[in-house]
């Protein structure tokens, strides 16, 4: 069971070292806490702030091969994550679906040249394959994408790739590595590393709900932190080399009226090198990505004005109606972790989009980097790392054919509008009957929104949601689905949510006040620039 109290009590009351500590709540370590528990290790896993807080709740929602990295010649990157990508729509069909992508020729040369390219990425699908690509018209491409400029277009080429909802896949994924056995408790910050003399021995980590410090022994740590990887390993070694460089990814979000239909636009090649999407999702538009290397890693990055102007510039270039800044319903900022292999030439010059697996001589694993898409495998390969320096019974991964909670008796993701419970998969006909049992829940919470009540409740008796943010972020989406919408929310879901945590009228207030802040912080400034 997924509950904040029953993981408290678990370390409480434990009286041996646990098999395997993970920190980190994001999907690399949610992963490893599936593998895990999954093979029966006592697994503990603490998370500074809620499930994907961090990177994995901004990602471009796409479960790819990564069609860039094939232009990259990585080619063993692209097969792992093809062969991931399949695996992943067996485990979880009620949060992954195929999506149709359209790469819009412009040049006479583009059609045979991005064909061929595509055809080699069905090759290297081979059975785990999505469809077929093949080169369109440009009446065909106009159908798939009615919005597209008509200017110059020669025609396309459509390919296959998967979709998905990152956020909801993880508050699954948590609930699977908790099924398996894992306790997860999120709101506990690891603040330090117990030691016997260089040896890693536990954890020290503060309960941000009750403000206890409690000393967590295990046989073995493993640091999934993702772009916070170093604050981590710098607790066991101060003089450390940086392993991370953050990169900085925006999306805007328009309405769908932008583009219209079931396909996606692809820009292979943008001014500066870069690859753009425009994907439907939801009942939006999502506009991505940006690639801006920076420096620190904050827990809200705020998406810079060039970013900005750089997405609503391409959007208006490839689209008939060109969006202004009033039109961004939502604009977020996720940060990749870009890295370097500490024990390699040339440190954090070296800079990947593979994952990397380190061990430091005080025994701390390290997994960091890769790829939403990859992670089970990531997981895979940092347990059997971390059980052999644990000196834990070896046993095989079973996670390549372990369905993800939800999964069981889904008829499969729908790409369609945000009200559809198929997210769920299914426990929505457990919620559904919540609502049904009382009418009140099933009241919307906007008028222009479809999120209901009962997912709110539902979201703190199943899912640990704490926060009016952990709600509107990552349970239901609205923070990036309607920004302004969801600060219009907020009163309602901190009084549901005060009923549930058995909160006062005070917690209430700071929760509205909180989450407005932040909520504001996805809007587009008035003075923002246009696409120009």
């Amino acid at each position: 069971m997924l509950d904040r109290d029953t993981a408290r009590r678990a370390i409480d009351e434990a009286t041996e070292p646990w098999d395997i500590v993970v920190v980190g709540g994001g999907a690399t370590g949610l992963g490893c806490a599936i593998d895990a528990a999954a093979r029966g290790y006592k697994t503990l896993l603490l998370e500074r702030d809620d499930l994907a807080k961090g990177t994995s709740s901004r990602s471009t929602k796409l479960v790819h091969g990564g069609v860039r990295y094939l232009r990259q010649g990585n080619v063993s990157l692209v097969l792992e994550a093809l062969k991931e990508r399949g695996t992943l729509l067996k485990n979880a069909p009620h949060l992954v679906h195929d999506l149709a992508f359209v790469v819009p020729n412009y040049a006479w040369w583009e059609g045979p040249f991005y064909g061929i390219g595509m055809k080699v990425y069905d090759l290297m699908a081979g059975r785990s394959g999505f469809g077929r690509s093949r080169r369109l018209s440009r009446e065909e491409t106009l159908e798939r994408l009615p919005t597209i400029e008509p200017d110059g277009l020669d025609g396309g080429v459509v390919y296959y790739d998967g979709q998905f909802d990152d956020a909801r896949l993880a508050v699954n994924m948590a609930q699977t590595a908790a099924e398996q056995g894992a306790a997860i408790l999120t709101y506990c910050e690891v603040t330090g590393l117990t030691k016997d003399g260089v040896e890693v021995t536990g954890v020290v980590a503060r309960d941000g709900e009750t403000g206890e410090t409690v000393t967590i022994p295990a046989r073995v740590v493993v640091n999934a932190t993702g772009v916070w990887t170093d604050r981590v390993r710098h607790m066991d070694d101060a003089a450390a080399p940086p392993m991370v460089q953050a990169s900085q990814g925006v999306h805007i979000v328009l309405d769908r009226s932008f583009l219209p239909g079931d396909s996606a636009i692809m820009v292979p090649k943008t001014d500066d090198g870069r690859v753009l999407f425009a994907i439907p999702w939801r009942d939006v538009v999502v506009v991505g990505t940006t690639d801006t290397l920076v420096d620190g890693a904050a827990a809200e990055p705020r998406a810079l004005p060039e970013e900005l102007n750089f997405l609503l510039r391409h959007a208006a270039r490839y689209l008939t109606r060109d969006p202004s800044p009033a039109d961004v319903k939502s604009v977020f900022a996720g940060l990749r972790p870009l890295v370097a292999d500490p024990s390699a030439e040339g440190g954090t010059a070296a800079l990947s989009r593979d994952h990397v697996l380190h061990i430091a001589d005080s025994g701390l694993v390290t997994i960091t980097g890769g790829k939403w898409t990859t992670y089970r495998k990531m997981a895979e390969d940092t347990v059997d790392q971390a059980a052999v320096l644990a000196g834990l019974p070896e046993r095989p991964c079973p996670t390549a054919d372990l369905p993800i909670h939800g999964a069981g008796g889904a008829g499969g993701a729908e790409a369609g509008g945000a009200g559809d419970l198929a997210a769920y998969g299914s426990d929505a006909p457990l919620l559904q009957a919540l609502m049904d049992d009382h009418p009140a829940l099933g009241e919307r919470l906007h008028p222009a929104r479809p999120v209901r009540a009962g997912q709110v409740v539902w979201a703190a008796r199943h899912e640990m949601a704490r926060t009016v943010e952990d709600v509107l972020s990552r349970r239901t989406r609205e923070l990036l689905l309607d920004a302004r919408a969801s600060i219009e929310m907020a009163p309602r879901v901190a009084a549901l949510l005060a009923e549930e945590l058995d909160r006062d009228g005070d917690w209430e207030r700071e929760q509205v006040a909180a989450y407005t802040a932040l909520a504001e912080g996805y809007l587009v400034p008035d003075d923002a620039g246009g696409a120009g």
